[in-house]
C-alpha cells in the first residue's frame, strides 16, 4: 500500500440550531442551509447547520476525473444537489444506510448504490427502514428536528422513495477514473451500513459504523453481535483519516480506542 498524504484532520462546523419560536426574519434562508467545508483533497463535507446536532450528518461529495462520488444525501427538508460542489461529470450516490438523516435527497441523483439488506427500505421509505417518526413525533420532534421555514408542516412531510439502481456488496469498487473506493459491509448500526475505502489515500468513509460519541446498536434492526463483529474488522483497517457520518472527522488511533471502547461495553 502506498503511504498516506499527511493532511491534517478537520474540525467539525459550529452549530447554528434554530427555534421554531424565532421571528420569520431570524430563520435561515434556504441558499444558506447547507455548509460546504474541505476536508482532504478532492473530498467535501456538506451539512445542514441548523438541524440539531444529535441528529445531523454528514455527507460527501468526492471530485473524481470521470465520475463524482456522492456519499449520503442529509435529510431532504430541502433539496441538497444544487447545494453540492458537484463538477458536472457523472454522479454516483452511495447510501452508507437508510437511516432519515443520511438519505433525504437520495431521490435527487439517476445512478444510486446501497446494500442489498436495505434496499427495500430506498424503494418505499418506511418508517420501520428509515426511523423518520421517532424523529418527527410530538415527543423528540422539536428537541431534535426543525423545519426549513415557518410554513413547513413536519407532519405531512415525506420522504420521497429512492429505489437502488445496483446493489453493492463487500468487497465491490467504486471508480471515478483516479481513484478507487472498496466497499466494506460493516453491519451492527443497520443491516445494510457500509463505509468506503480508498487504500490509497487511507481514507474511509464510514457512515455511521463508526463516529466520535455513543454508538447506537438498540435501533430497529440494529445487531450487537454484528456490531461486535465490525468493531473488531475495524481494529485491523489500515487508514489514515475516517470521515465519519457525524460529527468530527479522526483517526486510526482513535478509530481505534472507539472500536475496543464498544468492544468492552458489549463482552
Amino acid at each position: 500500500m502506498n503511504a498516506h498524504p499527511n493532511f491534517p484532520i478537520p474540525s467539525h462546523p459550529k452549530t447554528r440550531y434554530v427555534s421554531p419560536t424565532l421571528p420569520i426574519q431570524q430563520w435561515p434562508r434556504m441558499s444558506d442551509w447547507f455548509t460546504t467545508t474541505s476536508v482532504a483533497p478532492g473530498i467535501t463535507l456538506t451539512t445542514e447547520p441548523w438541524v440539531n446536532d444529535y441528529f445531523r450528518a454528514n455527507c460527501y461529495t468526492v471530485q473524481g476525473r470521470e465520475a463524482d462520488l456522492q456519499f449520503d444525501f442529509c435529510m431532504g427538508l430541502v433539496p441538497l444537489r444544487p447545494a453540492l460542489p458537484l463538477s458536472g461529470k457523472p454522479v454516483i450516490a452511495v447510501a452508507s444506510h437508510g437511516h432519515i438523516d443520511h438519505i433525504g435527497g437520495f431521490h435527487e441523483f439517476d445512478t444510486r448504490l446501497g446494500h442489498a439488506a436495505e434496499a427495500a427500505g430506498f424503494a418505499s421509505m418506511a418508517e420501520s427502514a428509515t426511523l423518520k417518526e421517532a424523529y418527527v413525533s410530538e415527543r423528540y420532534g422539536p428537541a431534535l428536528l426543525r423545519p426549513p421555514h415557518p410554513d413547513f408542516n413536519l407532519a405531512t412531510w415525506e420522504l420521497t422513495p429512492a429505489p437502488l439502481t445496483r446493489t453493492i456488496a463487500e468487497g465491490d469498487s467504486i471508480d471515478l477514473g483516479n481513484r478507487r473506493f472498496t466497499v466494506l459491509h460493516l453491519p451492527g448500526h443497520s443491516p445494510g451500513g457500509i463505509a468506503l475505502l480508498d487504500e490509497v489515500a487511507g481514507i474511509l468513509l464510514a457512515g455511521d459504523v463508526i463516529y466520535d460519541d455513543s454508538l447506537l446498536d438498540e435501533l430497529p434492526g440494529s445487531s450487537i453481535p454484528d456490531y461486535l463483529a465490525s468493531m473488531q474488522r475495524l481494529l485491523d483497517l489500515d487508514c489514515r483519516l475516517i470521515l465519519a457520518g457525524h460529527g468530527a472527522a479522526f483517526d486510526r488511533p482513535r478509530m481505534q480506542d472507539l472500536a475496543r471502547a464498544y468492544i468492552a461495553s458489549r463482552t
